[in-house]
C-alpha cells in the first residue's frame, strides 16, 4: 500500500480516465499528485520525459495518457496510432524503471484481443489469432505496453501492473466528431439532429463553438453548418451511423474504471497475479564490473522453473455485460428525447463483431462495477449539456 504522502504522477490527468483517477485518489486522501498537460510535457519526447522524472522523482506512476480515437480516426491515422503510443509508453516505462518508481499502473484497451476471440474474452486469449484490422495499430501498441510491464517485472522484479478496460465513457469524454468513440459521437449526432429539427440555432451555435467540426464553429453560416454536419450523418431529424448496428459492445463508466484502477494501484501487486508470495523481495546487488545488477534470481520469472511460462498478467476491467450498437442508439434516442430516424450505413465497417470481456480475475482481486449502462448514459448526457453552459 502506498503511503498517503506518496508522490503519484498521473500521465493524462486531464483525459477521460486520468481526470477520474486523479479525483478518486484525492477522495482517498492522496493529495501529493503530479500532472502535466501535453503542452507542458510531450510524452513522445524522450529527453523531456527524462527531465521530468529527474525533477519530480515520483513514487508511483499511472500511465493513462494515450493517442486514441474511434474507427474513423484509427483508419485515417494508422501510423500515428502505433508510433505516438509506442513512444509514450517506452519513454514513461523506461524512465519509471531508471528512477526506481515503486509502482506503475499501465492502462490499455480490450482491443488487444483477437477479432474472433472466444467470448467472453479471458486474459489468456491474447495473441491467439489475428486482430481486428480497423484498430490493429492501436492494439499492437497496447500489447507492447502490457508486455513491457510484464517483462520488466520478470527481468527486474519491478511492480508494474497493466489493466485493460473495455469501452469507456463518462465526464470529460471526447465529443469531437472527427475522432470520438462510439457513444459520445452517437450522442452528439442525435442531439444535434434534434436541435436542427427543433430549429434551435442558438443551441447549435453554442455546441459548435464549444467543439468545432472541421474548423466550422457557431459563427459560420447556417448553410456551412448544415453542410459539415451532413458530412457526419447529421440531418434534420435523421442520423446516419456507421455499420449494421449488430456488433455487441460492453461499456464501463469512467469513474468506475478510475475506482478499479486505484484499487489495483493500492491493493494489487504483481505477486498477487502470478501467485508468488515472495516475488517482490528482490535483492539488488552489484556485478563484478561494478554495475548495479537488478537481475537477481528472486526477481526473475525465468529463474523459477516450477512456474513455467509467465504471461497474460494483465487484468481485464469491465462489467461483463453487453448490448448491440443498435440497442445503444435506442437508449440514447430515449435519453435525448429524439423523435427522428436513426439509419445504419452497412457499407461502413462494423469493427469487431463482439467484445465482451471476462472479469473473473478482477472480481477475484476484490472489485466490481457500480454504474449500469442506463444510468451511465443519462449521466453522460447530463454532463454533456452542462459542458455547453
Amino acid at each position: 500500500m502506498l503511503s498517503k504522502n506518496a508522490k503519484i504522477y498521473v500521465a493524462g490527468h486531464r483525459g477521460l480516465v486520468g481526470s477520474a483517477i486523479w479525483k478518486n485518489l484525492e477522495s482517498r486522501g492522496y493529495h501529493n499528485l503530479v500532472g502535466r498537460t501535453h503542452r507542458e510535457l510531450d510524452l513522445t519526447d524522450q529527453a523531456a520525459v527524462r527531465r521530468f522524472f529527474d525533477e519530480e522523482c515520483p513514487d508511483a506512476v499511472v500511465l493513462a495518457a494515450a493517442f486514441v480515437g474511434g474507427i474513423m480516426a484509427n483508419s485515417l491515422y494508422r501510423a500515428d496510432f502505433i508510433m505516438q503510443n509506442m513512444k509514450m509508453q517506452c519513454n514513461v516505462i523506461s524512465e519509471a524503471y531508471a528512477h526506481n518508481v515503486q509502482k506503475l499502473l499501465f492502462l490499455g484497451s480490450t482491443c488487444i484481443y483477437p477479432k474472433n476471440a472466444p467470448q467472453p474474452m479471458k486474459e489468456d486469449a491474447l495473441l491467439t489469432s489475428p486482430l481486428e484490422y480497423t484498430n490493429e495499430e492501436y492494439a499492437i501498441a497496447k500489447i507492447a505496453g502490457l508486455k513491457m510491464c510484464e517483462s520488466y517485472n520478470l527481468q527486474y522484479g519491478t511492480n508494474y501492473i497493466a489493466v485493460m478496460p473495455t469501452n469507456l465513457y463518462g465526464p470529460n469524454d471526447n465529443f469531437h466528431l472527427e475522432n470520438s468513440h462510439v457513444m459520445p459521437a452517437m450522442m452528439r449526432k442525435i442531439y444535434l439532429s434534434k436541435l436542427l429539427h427543433d430549429v434551435k440555432w442558438n443551441d447549435i451555435c453554442t455546441d459548435m463553438n464549444k467543439r468545432p467540426v472541421e474548423g466550422i464553429d457557431g459563427s459560420a453560416s447556417r448553410q456551412d453548418i448544415r453542410r459539415v454536419l451532413e458530412k457526419y450523418g447529421i440531418c434534420d431529424n435523421r442520423v446516419e451511423l456507421w455499420g449494421t448496428g449488430t456488433p455487441l459492445r460492453e461499456f464501463l463508466w469512467s469513474e468506475d474504471m478510475a475506482d478499479a484502477s486505484v484499487h489495483v494501484l493500492l491493493n494489487v501487486d504483481f505477486s498477487d497475479i502470478i501467485g508468488i508470495e515472495k516475488y517482490s523481495s528482490v535483492h539488488y546487488g552489484q556485478s563484478a564490473d561494478g554495475i548495479v545488477d537488478r537481475n537477481e534470481s528472486a526477481g526473475r520469472g525465468g529463474a523459477i522453473p516450477s512456474l513455467g511460462e509467465i504471461r497474460n498478467c494483465h487484468i481485464n476491467v469491465g462489467t461483463g455485460k453487453e448490448l448491440t450498437i443498435r440497442e445503444l442508439s435506442e437508449l440514447i434516442v430515449k435519453t435525448v428525447g429524439f423523435t427522428g430516424e436513426v439509419v445504419f450505413d452497412a457499407s461502413k465497417p462494423d469493427g469487431t463483431p463482439r467484445k465482451l470481456i471476462d472479469v473473473e480475475k478482477l472480481h477475484r482481486l476484490g472489485w466490481t462495477h457500480k454504474v449500469e449502462i442506463e444510468e451511465g448514459v443519462q449521466r453522460l448526457f447530463d454532463w454533456y449539456r452542462q459542458s455547453l453552459l
